[in-house]
C-alpha cells in the first residue's frame, strides 16, 4: 500500500476521541447545570428567555428553561433529558436533578485528572446510587392518602418560590382538593392521573381569583343567542356525531325537474334534523356536549325546546366530561336514553375576560375536575400555571408512595454523610468514587445556601455538625426564608420521596453515561443548499441559542 492512509469515514467528519472527548463532554453538562442552578430554591432567581420570534417565557422552573433553550451540544442535550424526565416523573426536582448531575461530572473530571478508569468511576457511582436509595428509605416519613395539612404542606414546598406572590395558601389547597376528587383506588393502592385535572388559563384579574370547580369548564359559548343562559339539575348528553344531514359516501347527483320537488328536498332535511332533536328531547337531556358540528336549523329547534347545546369539544374534555357528570359519550342519537346521561347541578355560560365560556358546576364525587388561573398579565399566568402543575404532580406523588422526606438539603446531607462511611466499607478505588458522589451531593445545601445570600460554607459545617448529632439532627435543612439551619419537618419543608429517588437515580445513570464515551463521531453538517428546503419550523440559522460551543 506503500503508506498510503486508510479513509473509513466520510469527507468532513469530525473525531473527539479519550481525554478531549471526556472534558469537551463534561464542560457541556457542566454549562447546562451552571444555566440552571440560580434558580434553585425559594429564593432562586428567574430567567427571562427570548425566542427567534420575540415571544417571551419568564420563569425560574429547571425543565421549561432547559426546554426554551436551543442546546446544540450532543452531551448537553442528554442533561436536558433528564429535567424532562424529572418532570415528567415527579413533576418537582428538575434543577436538582440538573445540578447534581453536573456535579458529579465535575467531581469525575477531578478523578480522571488522577488516572482513575471511568468505568470504575461509574461502577463506583452505581454502587453509590443503590446505597443513597436504601439510606432515603430509613429516612422516609409515611403519610397518609387522606393526610391533607401534610399533602399541602408538599405542595407548598413544591410552589415556593415560584412567582405565586401571597397566593401559595390557596394555591395548595386548590392543588390538594384537585389531585384528592381524581385520585382512584384500584387493588388497594392509590393511582392520580393528573390530565384528568384540567387547567384553563384567563388574564385579567388577580392570581387569588383563581379557583377549582367540581365539573368542567369548557371555553365554548352556546351555539344559539335564545337558548337558556342558566340551567338548574341538568341532564347532560355527551355525543360524538354530528348533528347535521349526511353527505352520501360516494359523489351522487340528483337532477331536479320540479320546483316542489326541491321543497320536498328541503322539508325532508327539516324533518331529519328535527327526529334528531326529538331524541335528544325524548332522553331527558336539557344539555347537549356535541364533539362534531351542530346545523344551523338544529340549533334553533334545540332552542325552542330550551336545550343547551355546545358543539366542537375537545376530544379530551368529552373523555373528562364523561368522568365528571358520569355520562357515557355517544355515537349514535338512537342510543341516548335517559341512563347515558350525565348529571350536574348547574350548566352556566359565564363571560371571563373577552371570552363567554360554559361552566358545567356540582358534580357528585367527579374523577375529573377544573381550575380555572387567572392573574395581571399572560406571563403571570404562564408561571401560575407552571408552578400549579409542579404541585398538582408532587401531591398525585405522595398519595401514590405514601412517603414524604425533609427538603432544603436536609436529605442530601444525610447521604453525603452516610455514604463517605460506606465508601470505607468498599475500598478499592471504587472508594474515591463514591466518596466523590458523597462530595456532589453537597451541591444541593449549597445552592441554597448562595441563591439566598448566606455563607455557603459555614451552612455546610453547621448541617454536618447537627446531622452528626446523634439527637435526631438527621432532619436539619438550609432555612432559606430565615436564613438559619434548622428541623426542616418543623420548618414544614417536605417532599415526597420519589423526588429525591427519581433525582439520584437520573443524574447517575446519565454521568454514567457521558463518562463512559471516550470517542466522538460527528458527521459533516449539511449546508443549506445540501438539506433543501427546510421541512416545516424555521428557516436556517434562527435557532436562536447559545453558541455551539458551549452547548
Amino acid at each position: 500500500m506503500g503508506g498510503q492512509p486508510v479513509i473509513i469515514l466520510k469527507e468532513g467528519t469530525e473525531s473527539t476521541r479519550g481525554k478531549t472527548a471526556h472534558n469537551n463532554n463534561i464542560m457541556a453538562a457542566k454549562a447546562v447545570a451552571d444555566s440552571v442552578r440560580s434558580t434553585l430554591g425559594p429564593k432562586g432567581m428567574d430567567k427571562m428567555l427570548v425566542d427567534s420570534m420575540g415571544d417571551i417565557v419568564i420563569t425560574n422552573d429547571g425543565a421549561t428553561i432547559l426546554k426554551e433553550l436551543d442546546v446544540e451540544h450532543p452531551a448537553a442535550k442528554m442533561i436536558v433529558e433528564v429535567a424532562k424526565t424529572q418532570d415528567d416523573e415527579c413533576g418537582d426536582g428538575t434543577t436538582s436533578a440538573v445540578v447534581i448531575a453536573g456535579e458529579l461530572l465535575k467531581k469525575s473530571e477531578a478523578l480522571i485528572d488522577q488516572n482513575v478508569h471511568p468505568t470504575v468511576i461509574s461502577n463506583g457511582f452505581r454502587l453509590a446510587s443503590h446505597e443513597a436509595l436504601k439510606i432515603l428509605k430509613n429516612m422516609g416519613i409515611e403519610v397518609s392518602p387522606t393526610d391533607r395539612k401534610t399533602l399541602k404542606l408538599v405542595a407548598q414546598t413544591a410552589m415556593t418560590g415560584k412567582g405565586v406572590g401571597g397566593e401559595l395558601d390557596l394555591l395548595a389547597d386548590i392543588a390538594v382538593e384537585a389531585v384528592m376528587s381524581v385520585a382512584e383506588k384500584v387493588d388497594g393502592t392509590y393511582k392520580v392521573d393528573i390530565d384528568n385535572v384540567q387547567v384553563e388559563k384567563k388574564h385579567g384579574g388577580a392570581v387569588s381569583d383563581t379557583k377549582m370547580i367540581k365539573g368542567l369548564i369548557l371555553d365554548k359559548e352556546r351555539v344559539h343567542p335564545r337558548m337558556p343562559k342558566v340551567l338548574k339539575n341538568v341532564k347532560v348528553a355527551l355525543v360524538d356525531s354530528a348533528l347535521e344531514i349526511k353527505k352520501t359516501e360516494v359523489e351522487a347527483k340528483i337532477q331536479i325537474r320540479d320546483p316542489m320537488q326541491m321543497q320536498k328536498f328541503l322539508d325532508e332535511e327539516e324533518r331529519t334534523i328535527k327526529i334528531m332533536v326529538d331524541k335528544v328531547k325524548r332522553s331527558g337531556a336539557n344539555v347537549l356536549i356535541c364533539e362534531k358540528g351542530i346545523d344551523d336549523l338544529a340549533q334553533h329547534f334545540l332552542a325552542k325546546e330550551g336545550i343547551y347545546a355546545v358543539r366542537r369539544v375537545k376530544r379530551s374534555d368529552m373523555e373528562k366530561l364523561s368522568k365528571a357528570t358520569g355520562g357515557k359519550i355517544i355515537t349514535n342519537l338512537d342510543d341516548l336514553k335517559a341512563s347515558e346521561l350525565g348529571a350536574a347541578e348547574q350548566v352556566e355560560e359565564v363571560k371571563i375576560s373577552d371570552s363567554d365560556m360554559t361552566y358545567i358546576t356540582g358534580c357528585k364525587n367527579p374523577k375529573a375536575v377544573s381550575v380555572l388561573i387567572r392573574g395581571g398579565t399572560e406571563h403571570v399566568v404562564d408561571e401560575v400555571e407552571r408552578a400549579l402543575h409542579d404541585a398538582l404532580k408532587v401531591v398525585a406523588v405522595a398519595i401514590e408512595d405514601g412517603v414524604v422526606v425533609p427538603g432544603g438539603g436536609a436529605s442530601e446531607i444525610e447521604l453525603s454523610l452516610k455514604l463517605k462511611g460506606y465508601g470505607q466499607s468498599v475500598g478499592g478505588r471504587e472508594q474515591l468514587a463514591i466518596e466523590a458522589f458523597a462530595e456532589a451531593l453537597e451541591i444541593i445545601p449549597w445552592t441554597l445556601a448562595e441563591n439566598a445570600g448566606m455563607d455557603a460554607i459555614d451552612v455546610l459545617i453547621e448541617l454536618k455538625n447537627a446531622h452528626n448529632n446523634k439527637k435526631g439532627g438527621k432532619n436539619f435543612g438550609v432555612n432559606v426564608l430565615q436564613n438559619k439551619v434548622s428541623d426542616m419537618i418543623s420548618a414544614k419543608v417536605i417532599e415526597p420521596m420519589r423526588v429525591k429517588t427519581q433525582a439520584i437515580q437520573s443524574a447517575t445513570e446519565v454521568a454514567s453515561m457521558i463518562l463512559r464515551i471516550d470517542d466522538v463521531i460527528a458527521s459533516r453538517r449539511m449546508s443549506p443548499s445540501e438539506a433543501g428546503p427546510p421541512r416545516g419550523g424555521m428557516p436556517g440559522g434562527m435557532g436562536g441559542g447559545m453558541p455551539p460551543g458551549m452547548m
